[in-house]
């Protein structure tokens, strides 16, 4: 059950793992094999999705608008980057309202769930040392609580492209599943591998808030992918360009929702804009299968890293 305060009692967490043991409570092992580890945390899904309720009940207690503050807060974003980039600046990207949601969406996705595994051990200090349960589940809610956030901010999107009157490209929607796969399992990765080096590192928040800062500046979500694609393609560098994890979920986002390929700019009659790549459906699901390839590769890295600092959580925390 949960606590008044939202959170899960050691008690309860400690049920689940003699539940899930037959009676006998797990102990996990700092080198616990990465196969039994995996399976661990399968057996402890329901552990998973009680944190992702308890982070999301947490975040909006007591709040009048409770899960509406997380639809307000793109909503927010997305008329300021409107009135800036295409009424004050003129960036000259047609249906803007439409183009910034559908990449910021993914985006926010991915900075919420690094920002919130990061410090989801040490802030879980006190259920580390009373009870013990597969601890990297701890990052993978702060994972899942930012998916079902994105889920709820998603209405925003297909409420501003009702208003603005813009129809999805229905060729190109079957990728954005995939696109979500991509992204979720490369920031499980991150979210695992951070927030074990975290409770030795304590800087380790501070130094990803900047980083995040960074990252998203080089991803193309203010901004449209060929802006910086084409002179970096120039120096036979745009691979170093898609070595970035997000950018190719952010684009496929971009191209099945927003569509526009080059369209015509809303500054100059009769120019062209280059938004996104003009490839077809193969390019974009070759670009993900390899993110999701190298995000399996890295996510197992991380839960074998995960397991070597585990053994010394207690003493640090």
């Amino acid at each position: 059950m949960l606590s008044e305060q939202g959170g899960f009692e050691p008690e309860d967490i400690a049920a689940i793992s003699r539940r899930h043991s037959s009676g006998q409570l797990t102990v996990v092992k700092p080198k616990m094999s990465l196969r039994k580890r995996l399976t661990n945390t399968y057996r402890y899904r329901d552990l998973l999705f009680g944190l992702i309720g308890k982070e999301i009940s947490v975040k909006y207690k007591n709040s009048a608008l409770g899960i509406v503050w997380s639809m307000l807060n793109p909503a927010m974003y997305i008329l300021i980057y409107f009135l800036v980039f295409q009424k004050v600046l003129k960036n000259g990207v047609p249906d803007y309202a439409i183009f910034l949601p559908s990449g910021l969406l993914v985006w926010n996705l991915f900075q919420t769930s690094i920002s919130a595994a990061t410090t989801a051990v040490v802030d879980n200090a006190g259920l580390v040392k009373k009870v013990s349960f597969p601890r990297e589940i701890l990052a993978l809610a702060s994972v899942g609580a930012a998916f079902v956030f994105f889920l709820f901010q998603a209405i925003v999107l297909i409420i501003f492209m009702i208003i603005f009157r813009v129809l999805p490209t229905w060729g190109y929607l079957w990728l954005v599943p995939i696109a979500m796969v991509a992204l979720l399992i490369f920031a499980s990765a991150l979210a695992v591998f951070l927030s074990a080096v975290n409770v030795y590192l304590r800087d380790t928040r501070h130094l990803i808030e900047v980083l995040l800062v960074a990252w998203f500046w080089g991803t193309p979500v203010v901004y449209p992918y060929m802006e910086l694609a084409v002179p970096i393609n120039k120096h036979g560098l745009l691979w170093v360009y898609l070595l970035n994890p997000v950018v190719t979920p952010v684009v496929t986002f971009q191209r099945a929702l927003y569509g526009k390929v080059s369209p015509i700019s809303t500054n100059a009659a009769h120019a062209v804009i280059n938004i996104l790549p003009s490839a077809g459906q193969g390019w974009y699901l070759t670009h993900l299968l390899v993110t999701i390839v190298v995000g399996i590769v890295l996510f197992v890295g991380a839960l074998y890293v995960f397991g070597r600092l585990e053994g010394n959580f207690v003493e640090e925390l």
